[in-house]
């Protein structure tokens, strides 16, 4: 492994890290309160955000395993079943967004997979205060098309990580926040595909990818 694939893994490690913070801190102050509570309604209160912070931590793990990870197996194929069942939790988990599906059941190639999960996770992100987020799949003859919509009263998404997504920055400048895009853009870009992202407006992003198989 070269030295700038090491360092790309440690971003996307960051990233992980970063996402954990909240649920596995909360779940650390739910232990504190625990111990110096006695009351029987309190002490429940405290239960209840231990098993919440718990799921959400698992959830996260479950969706970086597989947008970032090994997992799915070994081999070149993954059910698209798999990432529905990491995404529903990531997206709807705030009762603030809601999830469209349009992904045929067949297998799906273990980078289209990938690239998809990364690019809904950056159009979760655009969704500051929730909305709905569209996800679309197409298999063509040699050719996968992916298309992430997200609508919301606010969608913002930095433009670093447009760069990054679009392939307008230099590898050397990839940090934790950019690191999603651009492995995103890396795999699409090794079949010879490409990425475009239609110009947003404040209620609407669109991302499609066209992957070569």
């Amino acid at each position: 492994m070269s030295e700038t694939e090491i360092d790309f893994a440690s971003l996307l490690c960051s990233r992980l890290c970063h996402d954990l913070l909240s649920p596995v801190g909360a779940m650390n102050n739910g232990l504190e309160l625990l111990a110096d509570e006695h009351d029987p309604e309190m002490r429940q209160r405290c239960m209840d955000l231990l098993a919440e912070s718990a799921k959400a931590a698992a959830d996260k793990l479950k969706f970086f395993r597989l947008a970032f990870g090994a997992a799915g197996g070994f081999g070149p194929d993954v059910d698209p079943k798999e990432a529905r069942l990491v995404i529903e939790p990531l997206v709807t988990s705030s009762g603030r967004t809601a999830l469209e599906w349009a992904v045929p059941a067949q297998m799906m190639p273990k980078r289209a997979i990938k690239i998809l999960l990364n690019l809904v996770l950056l159009a979760n992100d655009s969704l500051v205060r929730g909305g709905t987020l569209f996800v679309g799949a197409e298999a063509r003859e040699g050719e996968q098309e992916i298309v992430i919509r997200a609508s919301g009263p606010k969608v913002v998404m930095d433009s670093a990580i447009r760069d990054a997504l679009t392939g307008r920055i230099d590898p050397s400048e990839v940090d934790s926040r950019t690191a999603a895009a651009w492995m995103a853009q890396t795999l699409v870009q090794k079949g010879g595909g490409m990425i475009q992202l239609a110009e947003p407006d404040a209620e609407h992003l669109v991302i499609g990818a066209l992957i070569r198989t």
